[in-house]
């Protein structure tokens, strides 16, 4: 069976983060590890709390992991802070890691800044380089590439820019929510548009966790990276499409919309 690893922060109900990750990456037919860098305290409506883990846990969580069940594919979100981002970026070389797709949550759609310039800094220099690629949504392009995206050409201009600095594939998101997200995908001096399914649902919590957690399990199943993009895409569709709506905030989407079978009954269907 193949396997993948996602490095990201927990979400306490379920709809980013690592859990997101690892029910994308089950429903996506991988085996799921993980390796925590925060612990949230948060719900659909917004986070109240985090805590961070020491660069020396985090490490052993990794060393753990690539020491045993080697992951065939590598996916990494939020990372806080520049002490973190060296351990996961020393590790990551020292054993060899493949398929790296890097989220670089670093801006919200808002414009806020969500990790501390130090931390983008050092999110440049050591792990945007060992990416196979990137996932930015269109603030996050704006501070990597140095300019403004307004339209379809700027997004074009940023991801070239990107994708040239840092030499690897750029997946420019067109906005946080595929409903009016139309993606860019760009490298070696070409670039190709995937157009998302318009559908209308608020609830879009972790659909950038989700993307770049399908991307990173279909690398490692062995798909190109053009198919692992169009077949992540696909995928969030689905999730989407189901319509769940839990919660009072943003909510989750359905990850395992599409799993089948016997276990997934609910007490009504197995009787009928």
């Amino acid at each position: 069976m193949n396997t993948a690893l996602t490095i990201a922060g927990s979400d306490s109900c379920g709809g980013a983060g690592i859990q997101a990750d690892i029910k994308t990456m089950i429903s996506n037919g991988v085996y799921a590890m993980s390796a925590i860098t925060a612990l949230t305290a948060q719900n659909t409506t917004g986070v109240t709390q985090i805590m961070e883990v020491t660069p020396d846990f985090l490490r052993e969580q990794l060393v753990n992991i690539f020491t045993d069940i080697f992951p065939d594919a590598v996916k990494i979100g939020m990372v806080s802070s520049s002490a973190l981002i060296h351990e996961i970026g020393r590790t990551l070389k020292e054993y060899g890691a493949k398929n790296i797709v890097v989220d670089p949550v670093m801006v919200a759609t808002s414009g806020a800044k969500l990790i501390s310039d130090e931390a983008i800094g050092a999110l440049k220099e050591e792990l945007l380089p060992m990416a196979c690629i990137l996932t930015p949504n269109i603030p996050e392009a704006e501070v990597l590439s140095g300019m403004p995206v307004k339209n379809e050409e700027d997004m074009i201009l940023a991801a070239k820019e990107i994708s040239e600095r840092y030499h690897c594939a750029v997946l420019c998101k067109g906005g946080h929510q595929l409903n009016d997200a139309n993606d860019l995908l760009y490298r070696d001096g070409d670039y190709q548009w995937f157009y998302g399914k318009r559908i209308d649902n608020p609830n879009t919590h972790g659909t950038g966790c989700t993307l770049s957690s399908a991307i990173a399990s279909n690398l490692a199943k062995g798909f190109g990276l053009d198919e692992s993009v169009e077949r992540a895409k696909s995928y969030i569709s689905g999730a989407l499409g189901y319509m769940l709506n839990l919660g009072s905030g943003s909510g989750p989407l359905n990850h395992g919309f599409a799993i089948s079978g016997e276990y997934v009954k609910t007490a009504g269907e197995v009787q009928l």
